[in-house]
């Protein structure tokens, strides 16, 4: 990402987005055959359409707002925009049942 991409970012997303970078560049978003998921600090986050299974996502972020989003989103957005997607070729439902 450019440096004016970052600062983009970061003015829109503040510590949700300079979270979101740092997933990427530390290759912690996962493209699965059926979900992307978002590797964070305590568990995976599951990002389909925006969407994330995060309690930030559920509890602080307006529904209303299709700019507010989680960081994982974010981050999602942000890996598919520039290439760093970290393809997997299977199901994350199957992986997700022996973690």
């Amino acid at each position: 990402m450019t440096p004016d991409v970052v600062e983009d970012v970061l003015a829109a997303h503040g510590d949700r987005g300079s979270r979101a970078i740092d997933a990427v560049g530390e290759g912690r978003v996962k493209q699965y055959q059926d979900f992307t998921v978002v590797v964070g600090n305590s568990d995976e986050y599951v990002v389909e359409d925006g969407a994330c299974t995060c309690k930030d996502a559920t509890y602080n972020l307006d529904p209303e707002d299709p700019r507010a989003l989680c960081w994982h989103a974010l981050a999602a957005e942000i890996a598919r925009a520039v290439g760093a997607l970290d393809h997997h070729d299977m199901y994350y439902s199957e992986v997700r049942d022996f973690i």
